[in-house]
């Protein structure tokens, strides 16, 4: 199966393309301010000519659904479903934040904490076993405290994501590292993806939406008076 990943829900906008569990081209950028809408789809051309296919050969589109930036994670999903309607393929859906321990699963951590960086003191984080992957708690939208995790204090944890900055300040944890320059990628989608395929278990396109976890809070602007 060739299928065309999608992870646009923080800084590190990421297109991936994979046969299988097989890696075939990978394009990504971190950048200072998210720039989805200017780089996707030139990152989907470039991949596709990387991997020497075009979406006509695909047989599904694979979205990291978030949590994480909203104006980010609608252009993403915008994306995925105008492919997957243009040429009549599923749409698959996986956390982002699974994207985040991937790299980390080598059994060396008790825990692995993903944390994307929401506003002032909040993060969007969930557990997960740092052996097996298993989702011990829930994705949530925590605001941290000195005595966030204390629970997991004699457990050894990474937290990994750009909202690992913050929870180094704070939290007084013994035993935990943090790992701030790791972010969503869409090659950490693919075993995700081909399990999901695998199992049909795809996405309703006409009513999907990404996984925004919080409404949107915009910012209102103050009508000057002459």
């Amino acid at each position: 199966m060739k299928i065309l990943h999608i992870e646009t829900s923080s800084r590190n906008c990421s297109v991936a393309i994979s046969d299988g569990a097989d890696l075939l081209c990978l394009c990504e950028k971190v950048s200072e301010n998210y720039k989805q809408s200017e780089s996707l789809h030139t990152y989907v051309e470039w991949a596709l000519e990387g991997a020497n296919l075009t979406l006509k050969d695909m047989d599904a589109i694979s979205l990291g659904k978030g949590p994480g930036s909203y104006t980010g994670l609608r252009i993403g999903a915008s994306s995925a479903k105008g492919f997957c309607y243009g040429i009549h393929i599923p749409l698959i859906a996986v956390n982002s934040l699974l994207t985040m321990i991937e790299p980390f699963l080598d059994g060396e951590y008790d825990l692995v904490i993903p944390m994307v960086d929401a506003r002032r003191m909040e993060v969007y984080c969930a557990v997960y076993d740092g052996k097996t992957s298993e989702l011990i708690k829930d994705t949530e939208a925590k605001v941290l405290d000195e005595h966030s995790f204390q629970e997991y204090a004699d457990q050894k944890i990474l937290f990994v994501g750009d909202g690992a900055k913050k929870s180094k300040e704070l939290l007084q944890l013994p035993n935990a590292e943090f790992n701030d320059t790791v972010f969503p990628s869409a090659k950490y989608l693919i075993r995700h993806s081909v399990t999901k395929y695998n199992a049909k278990d795809f996405e309703d396109v006409a009513y999907f939406d990404p996984f925004y976890l919080k409404d949107f809070q915009g910012v209102k602007k103050i009508k000057s008076e002459d």
